[in-house]
């Protein structure tokens, strides 16, 4: 008794203390300001939009029900950056309590601990959890899914098919599946993932109440949305448009082909099990390279670096090989986690560009993937006393990395997020981004509410300029094949078409972290073409900045 005793206070004492430092290294990471990814600027566009457009506005895009929380805090506090902030680290750490009660009791404990410490100490689930992306907001959902499944299907009284008795919790499980692809499209493949499960434990019955119960829900949330926003909420056709093209940004490429998909499928294992995985980890440089592009008789081709190759092999036979352990230890949580981040990952390979390349698309699946990978080699270690403190070393080793590196960057962090709290926003940026988002509140400040400026990055334009709406630039538009630039008639027309006033040129850096005079020039090959054959319609209104500055221009048709 009292060992059992001394055990639960040890365990409780490392609870706390994991939570601890996790909400401090949170506090250090806090991040002010937004992402220069822009993502995390759109949903905070797309929960405006549902406040002041509502019915006639659905966002479309990959994460539906992050920016209808979003526009429920607009409601409540307007379109406020620290309170969406704050509500993110709310659901880092929520998120990662529910991960933790679900793997707890049915995992070994240090295998539970060591997914918890990820959960709480890696430097990007911390950058996350004070960034308005969606990702926060994901993985409290996915983790309270992951709770009611294992509580259900692996507690001491699981779930039956007999749905007089169980109905009730068939409702719970239907629904929070629903809620996982509205959280992101991409959970179709997890729902792929819960029928498999139950089929290779040959529970039939459950497959089909579990799909059943799924598809009750999903077509109650279409006949609302239909009902409510009507012709404004066509899902996913904008997005899958963008899935199937072979450049996202160019439609003119056409669609992508069997063979494209499989190339996908290879390049994205190269990047994100050869690469991101152990960046995540703090194992390699951030810099690393994994695809080279080169040109080759006029055509530009990629070239996968052999050493992600190599990376990933390793990772995907430690998966397997946790994976084959657990069915045959018959570890059934670690099977369906392995089973649904396998399933979800690999589908994500085949259907995204490989020029993406985001550490988060892989980040929310790791916790299983560590637990999975921790699994096998905690099974391979056991065998004497020698072996368990290797397996220990190698857990102290992966977790002291992670700590090193999330404890760095929010030392670093602490005076920017200061400045930036203090009223200082621009404080941490660049100077190429600082002199956009300044111009780009001077257009919300000086210009006529009635105009629309037209820039690359217009989500964070939009942030910045105190909730006025931009024209955005995700191509160039009217593209001429031979010169890659615009046909400039066919821009001013299509200007005029949207009723676009202004131009914003700003030159922000293809390489972030250094001023080597390459720019993103996507908006400079539309503007370009129109001042050398009409130099009398593109009038220069301001600049700001005397290097890497940024100006706009009025479009005079």
């Amino acid at each position: 008794i009292y060992q059992k005793l001394r055990n639960t206070l040890i365990e409780k004492k490392a609870f706390y203390l994991v939570l601890f430092v996790g909400i401090a290294l949170a506090l250090m990471n806090f991040n002010a300001r937004m992402s220069e990814a822009h993502d995390d600027s759109l949903y905070i566009e797309a929960g405006y939009k549902y406040v002041h457009e509502f019915p006639h506005y659905y966002y479309t895009a990959n994460a539906p029900m992050y920016p209808m929380f979003l526009a429920l805090l607009t409601l409540l506090f307007g379109t406020n950056l620290i309170v969406f902030k704050l509500f993110s680290m709310l659901f880092f750490i929520a998120g990662g309590l529910l991960y933790y009660k679900a793997i707890d009791k049915r995992v070994p404990d240090i295998l539970k601990f060591f997914v918890f410490t990820f959960l709480f100490i890696n430097h990007l689930m911390l950058y996350y959890s004070s960034q308005t992306f969606s990702e926060a907001f994901y993985m409290l959902v996915q983790a309270t899914f992951f709770y009611f499944f294992c509580t259900y299907n692996f507690g001491e009284d699981p779930i039956s098919d007999d749905l007089k008795k169980d109905y009730k919790r068939w409702l719970i499980l239907g629904l929070l599946m629903m809620l996982l692809t509205l959280a992101k499209n991409i959970l179709v493949f997890g729902i792929a993932a819960i029928a498999v499960f139950y089929f290779f434990r040959k529970e039939y019955k459950k497959l089909v109440i579990a799909m059943v119960s799924f598809g009750i829900f999903k077509a109650l949330y279409e006949f609302i949305i239909g009902l409510v926003w009507g012709d404004s909420a066509i899902q996913y056709k904008s997005q899958m448009s963008i899935l199937l093209n072979k450049d996202p940004y160019d439609a003119t490429q056409g669609q992508e082909d069997i063979a494209g998909f499989i190339g996908r499928f290879t390049d994205n294992i190269g990047l994100y099990l050869g690469k991101r995985f152990y960046q995540i980890l703090g194992f390699m440089d951030e810099n690393f390279v994994s695809r080279e592009m080169m040109e080759v008789n006029g055509e530009v081709i990629t070239k996968t670096n052999p050493a992600s190759i190599f990376l990933a092999i390793i990772v995907l036979v430690l998966t397997f090989f946790g994976l084959y352990k657990a069915i045959k230890n018959k570890q059934q949580i670690i099977t369906f986690l392995l089973l649904f981040a396998g399933t979800i990952s690999f589908g994500t390979f085949f259907v995204l560009q490989a020029r993406w390349d985001q550490p988060r698309f892989i980040m929310v699946h790791m916790p299983a993937l560590l637990l999975g990978i921790s699994y096998g080699l905690y099974e391979f270690f056991k065998k004497d006393n020698f072996n368990q403190r290797v397996f220990v070393a190698i857990l102290l080793i992966a977790t002291g990395s992670m700590f090193i590196s999330s404890f760095r960057r929010g030392v670093k962090n602490i005076p920017i997020v200061s400045k930036n709290l203090k009223g200082d926003i621009y404080y941490g940026y660049t100077p190429d981004w600082q002199n956009y988002l300044k111009l780009s509140a001077w257009c919300a400040d000086s210009l006529p509410d009635n105009s629309l400026i037209a820039c690359r990055k217009a989500p964070m334009s939009f942030v910045y300029g105190k909730g006025k709406h931009f024209y955005p630039i995700y191509s160039v538009i009217a593209r001429d094949p031979n010169s890659n630039q615009s046909n400039p008639d066919s821009a001013l027309a299509i200007f005029k078409k949207n009723k676009v006033t202004h131009i914003l040129l700003a030159n922000l850096r293809i390489d972030p972290t250094r001023y080597t005079g390459d720019i993103i020039n996507t908006v400079h090959n539309i503007a370009i073409p129109i001042a050398q054959k009409y130099p009398e319609k593109l009038r220069l209104v301001k600049t700001i900045g005397e290097t890497e500055e940024a100006s706009l221009y009025e479009i005079r048709y």
